[in-house]
């Protein structure tokens, strides 16, 4: 591969090193190897479900922790709403209502989205707004349906396709409307902050900066004086040193028209990077779009206080024999309960000859295990929502571990491994509680935990051309395959995720 003048000045420019490329064109050839399910992590199997007493007593620990503890909520944020929109899109590519009646198009193209949308029109926190907009523009309910859609969707209107999925108004409390954003600020105030103030940090788009800063200022005072919160928001952009080298069929870098090399996002987990740059003691995880009205409100903080009760619990036995492992001499029993509670508490696996090694080596493998960055991943029910869900996986090196994996990673042509995420109980709903330091308080760098031989290849297209395009492992995948990892059970009512417009209709997000 040779690599031009121009290109070597992109590659300054984002930061990149010649290595990375090098690197990365030799992923794209060896390709990204399948991940070995051994099987699917089940209640009593990798992953915990507790009683009611039990939960009582997980948020009263994290309670009683909370003020002595820095805490930040971590939301990933930069999304465009594009794909949300996808069936208002092609409503307007394939409708005129000059020609045919709704009826008729529905009756054409079996477009239920579109049917559920225009009948539910009056639900969306967002009604009251396009509907001004287009009032004495409509001589029909039909043309009004299409007017809707285009005074939501035109760049010259309301342009909600370009807007970042935080700041597009989901719910409607009568007197306003509340964007995701809004929703995460009233959700840190209650399991979030220290004292009387919550820290939180979105990863944006950069061209959505002042869009955000913009919303805050809005409903800053507002949610302050509603939930006796004040507020520290930071923000940070996915990195271009990030971005990854897209190919030719041929494994040759694709070259834009202008002869420029393509580089692509390498997906959400690039966000490690980000988040490697955050300092607090706990760190709460949750996507930008998972948010519910107030009348859920309190299960859904009760859960994350349960997780981070989990990981109170499992962090101050893990301290404590960490400290051992540094400072005392230890005896073979010592081991052996230092080895257990790996086991039993941590989930981690050892291999078959550790008891054949010497008290010394014994030492530092379990050293090197318990001085890890720990994840509590509340896992929900599967009822047949796409997404990852947690395994128990066997790595290249014969090493058995707890892993989120996603359906991509697993190879369906094999029936022993299609039939054990057929078989699996639950799936990710993006709901992490995470610890970042060890017990001198010193962060990890969380870059030495990745597993880059979890990453994607995926086929796109670009200008009529066929390309590879390279994904970073994934942030909750990938990215941290070396945590320490703990499944919890959560309620179905904690994950209310809007992929599609018509999820707002949903009762957790209709106030």
């Amino acid at each position: 591969m040779t690599l031009t003048e121009n290109d070597l000045a992109l590659l300054a420019k984002k930061g990149i090193s010649e290595k990375k490329v090098h690197d990365q064109i030799e992923t794209f050839k060896e390709g990204i190897p399948f991940v070995q399910l051994e099987k699917a992590a089940t209640v009593g199997e990798g992953l915990s479900k507790f009683t009611e007493a039990e939960e009582k007593a997980l948020i009263q620990k994290f309670d009683a922790s909370q003020s002595n503890l820095s805490l930040l909520k971590f939301v990933p944020a930069s999304g465009a709403a594009s794909r949300m929109f996808k069936a208002l899109f092609n409503f307007l590519d394939a409708y005129n209502p000059a020609n045919e009646t709704l009826e008729a198009y529905f009756e054409r193209t079996g477009d239920k989205a579109l049917k559920d949308f225009s009948e539910g029109m009056t639900n969306f926190a967002f009604y009251d707004l396009v509907k001004q907009r287009i009032a004495g523009k409509t001589s029909s309910k039909d043309e009004e349906v299409y007017l809707f859609v285009k005074e939501m969707m035109s760049e010259d209107a309301l342009n909600y396709g370009f807007f970042p999925k935080g700041l597009l108004p989901f719910h409607n409390y009568g007197d306003h409307t509340a964007t995701p954003f809004e929703e995460h600020l009233k959700e840190a105030s209650v399991y979030a902050k220290t004292g009387d103030t919550a820290e939180l940090h979105f990863t944006i788009s950069e061209q959505h900066g002042d869009m955000f800063n913009t919303e805050f200022d809005t409903v800053k005072d507002r949610v302050s004086t509603a939930t006796k919160t004040s507020f520290n928001v930071s923000y940070s952009n996915q990195k271009p040193s990030t971005d990854t080298i897209a190919v030719d069929m041929q494994n040759e870098p694709f070259r834009n028209s202008d002869g420029s090399v393509l580089f692509r996002p390498g997906g959400h987990g690039a966000l490690i990077e980000n988040l490697n740059e955050q300092d607090a003691d706990i760190i709460f995880i949750k996507n930008i779009d998972n948010v519910t009205v107030p009348k859920f409100a309190t299960e859904v903080a009760d859960s994350k206080k349960i997780l981070a009760g989990v990981l109170i619990t499992a962090q101050e036995k893990a301290f404590a024999y960490a400290k051992n492992l540094d400072t005392d001499e230890l005896t073979a029993d010592q081991l052996d309960e230092i080895k257990s509670f790996l086991e039993s508490d941590l989930n981690v696996r050892f291999s078959d000859n550790f008891s054949g090694f010497s008290i010394g080596e014994q030492i530092e493998i379990l050293k090197d295990k318990i001085n890890r960055p720990i994840r509590i991943c509340g896992m929900v029910v599967n009822e047949g929502e796409p997404g990852g869900g947690p395994f128990w996986i066997n790595d290249r090196n014969g090493n058995i571990s707890l892993q989120i994996i996603e359906s991509a990673q697993i190879d369906m042509d094999k029936e022993q491994q299609a039939s054990i995420l057929k078989n699996s109980t639950h799936f990710n709903p993006v709901d992490l509680v995470c610890a970042v330091k060890n017990y001198k308080g010193e962060k990890y760098n969380l870059m030495n935990f990745v597993d880059v031989k979890q990453g994607f290849i995926t086929g796109k297209t670009k200008e009529g051309r066929e390309l590879k395009a390279l994904e970073l492992p994934g942030l909750w995948n990938g990215a941290m395959a070396f945590w320490n990892t703990i499944f919890v059970e959560v309620p179905s009512s904690t994950f209310n995720p809007v992929k599609t417009v018509n999820d707002l209709l949903r009762p957790a997000h209709q106030v």
